[in-house]
């Protein structure tokens, strides 16, 4: 051992007795604010209320009547008032003294109850009709039923698998393979296709359009025959509308050709009236 080491053991030893020793990588106890803690202390303090077991849990006012109920296989259409009323006021007694804003809901059906038992104390009166009055105790049994309802409805569904809590997704890669897998074509398929090929077709074709040769000079005598042997025609029934605008308006120049010439005479009775027309050479 040299003169360095012999120097060093005093210190060592000091800081054992001490406690709090100065090597750095010692292990700490805990941390308190940041600083490591290498022995308990002496003077620690736990609080009463640091630590509290809930022997049981329940959701609200009609979870616990539901509970003492249940538990003393009372019937739940005759409650026992008295005996009911007294074991929720010492349940709600031991919350108030710990946690008075989760005693509120709690202090409301205690006065309830206790309301209901004074009911039931006074004699009852009958009705109009000559008809028992109804059970105070009624509606508080009808609440308790549908909250009884709506609990089993809950515990049903929680007892459902759900994913994430009971099941979970299997995911599973799955190589694939090198060879190229073409998709499968259906008759739609097939329907589809031809239909955009018709209408790119239609986009494409052409439209000739045709020059019609008509004749003023034979469309006269059209009219003229039209007129041969008859004394009055009525104007409108020179034209044919079935062959068309073109032809209408020939006939209807080759019609002021005839009058024009004299071959023909217009007339009219008077205004707004049907339009005649017959052959100019025909007597009056």
């Amino acid at each position: 051992m040299n003169d360095n080491e012999q120097a060093g053991l005093p210190e060592l030893a000091g800081a054992q007795l001490g406690g709090m020793p100065d090597v750095v990588d010692q292990v700490a106890l805990a941390r308190l604010y940041g600083e490591p803690l290498f022995a308990m202390p002496t003077d620690l303090y736990i609080p009463p209320d640091a630590l509290e077991i809930f022997l049981e849990a329940f959701e609200g006012p009609l979870d616990l009547l539901l509970y003492l109920i249940r538990k003393q296989n009372f019937n739940i259409l005759d409650i026992p008032m008295a005996a009911v009323t007294r074991q929720y006021l010492v349940y709600v007694d031991e919350i108030r003294t710990r946690n008075l804003e989760l005693a509120a809901e709690y202090l409301l059906m205690a006065a309830m109850l206790i309301e209901i038992k004074s009911r039931m104390l006074l004699p009852p009166k009958k009705t109009a009709e000559g008809q028992e009055p109804e059970d105070p105790r009624a509606e508080l049994v009808r609440r308790l039923l549908e909250y009884e309802q709506m609990k089993m409805a809950a515990a049903r569904l929680n007892a459902v698998p759900q994913v994430g809590r009971d099941v979970l997704r299997a995911q599973v890669y799955i190589e694939q393979s090198m060879q190229p897998r073409f998709p499968d074509v259906h008759v739609v398929d097939l329907q589809e296709a031809w239909r955009d090929i018709l209408k790119r077709a239609k986009l494409v074709q052409h439209h000739r359009i045709t020059r019609e040769e008509l004749s003023v000079r034979e469309h006269m005598s059209i009219v003229l025959r039209k007129l041969q042997g008859r004394k009055f025609v009525e104007f409108e029934n020179l034209f044919d509308p079935s062959r068309g605008v073109p032809v209408l308006i020939v006939t209807f120049i080759a019609t002021l050709e005839l009058a024009k010439e004299t071959l023909i005479e217009v007339t009219q009775a008077e205004a707004f009236a049907p339009i005649y027309v017959r052959l100019a050479y025909q007597a009056a």
